[in-house]
């Protein structure tokens, strides 16, 4: 038999009497001391650049896709965006929320073509979560888009039109 084939036939009793050799136990200061410096390597300031930028775009994915939900429901509804609000505010959010999900599928098509895989999780799982819910508001935007096509013939601009707020 080979000595693979032994252990797998071992009881939990004779295999706890198994001694391992001594260096397998404490590796020797110099691997210690390599690994410790890989890991201080590991988290230079590209590292910590990257954890804001993932945290702004959880931030922003958090807050955008819901004022894109607002968005296309009105625009659905009354052919016309979301109004201006006080000082532009309202407009302004809209136009940043649609610039910050196609930055986000954009980073994540990026990042797909380059490592092979989307966005990390991030933490708690959120930034995965924005990724997802960004591409489900671009597929939305597209599909309410298109309709606002077909029905008016027409896709409003970034500024308020006439007919919607004049």
């Amino acid at each position: 038999m080979e000595a693979s084939s032994r252990m797998l036939l071992l009881s939990p009793v004779s295999a706890s009497k198994i001694r391992f050799n001594d260096s397998l136990r404490r590796p020797n200061k110099l691997v210690s001391t390599k690994i410790v410096s890989m890991a201080k390597d590991s988290s230079d300031s590209s590292s910590n650049n990257n954890g804001i930028v993932e945290k702004a775009a959880i931030v922003g994915g958090l807050i955008s896709t819901p004022v894109i939900g607002w968005s296309l429901y009105t625009l659905k509804t009354t052919g016309c965006g979301l109004p201006p609000g006080p000082g532009g505010s309202i407009g302004a959010l809209e136009g940043v929320s649609y610039l910050v999900v196609v930055g986000i599928v954009g980073w994540s098509l990026y990042t797909k073509a380059k490592t092979g895989s989307g966005l990390p999780n991030g933490p708690f799982g959120l930034l995965g979560a924005v990724e997802g819910f960004s591409y489900l508001s671009l597929v939305a935007i597209l599909l309410v888009f298109g309709l606002q096509y077909l029905d008016q013939g027409y896709i409003p601009g970034p500024l308020p039109a006439d007919q919607c707020f004049g």
